[in-house]
């Protein structure tokens, strides 16, 4: 029991530690590929290339998230799309590096629910407010299963509909049952499994 006791509380100092090394680690390694795509995200969208939001985060906390630009604006139209070149930075979630800073901060975790907007994880009620408990991450469970979710809801005639009734509360069955079931050894086993992912084996958990 005692030893048990003591694993719980270690995994917390231990996932932080791990952020804190692996986020420095790879904004060090991989500087050059966050500039590179950070110069193809303004020269794309004519902007400053770095998208800046309020996501939810651990105890229903708002926190600016950091992405780089993948979406276009036509000045006449104002008609919103994403470029051939910001689906590249999204396929390889090359957008997703400036979050290597808010795990450095803190405010997200490389494994956790994916953040998400005011309105859904925020409003959940009961022993699913657990949840909220978790850092947001850049990989879960969840968002292994649903990779190609964009694809997805383009399918449907009611998408957020299709999102609020099937997809979310899947999420947060899946989110849950990381919670009750979270390790310093399933969060490497969740990392390596996103690794295998995106290196094209994909694999079910």
């Amino acid at each position: 029991m005692l030893k048990k006791l003591s694993s719980i509380q270690l995994y917390p100092i231990a996932k932080r530690v791990f952020d804190i090394f692996f986020s420095v680690l790879f904004l060090f390694l991989f500087s050059w590929l966050l500039v590179l795509a950070w110069i193809i995200a303004i020269v794309d969208t004519k902007t400053n290339g770095i998208f800046i939001q309020y996501r939810v985060g651990q105890y229903g906390k708002l926190f600016r998230i950091y992405k780089l630009r993948a979406i276009q604006v036509a000045s006449k139209s104002k008609r919103i799309q994403i470029s051939s070149l910001g689906r590249l930075l999204r396929k390889y979630k090359l957008d997703e590096l400036p979050q290597l800073i808010n795990i450095l901060k803190g405010e997200m975790s490389f494994v956790g629910p994916r953040p998400d907007l005011e309105g859904y994880y925020d409003l959940l009620e009961g022993e699913n407010r657990k949840v909220l408990q978790l850092k947001p991450g850049l990989t879960s469970i969840a968002s292994l299963k649903y990779y190609n979710e964009e694809s997805l809801l383009a399918l449907q005639s009611n998408p957020l509909q299709y999102n609020d009734e099937v997809l979310f509360p899947d999420k947060v069955r899946l989110n849950l049952d990381y919670y009750y079931n979270k390790s310093f050894w399933r969060d490497l086993k969740i990392i390596f499994y996103t690794c295998w992912f995106f290196l094209g084996k994909k694999k079910e958990l």
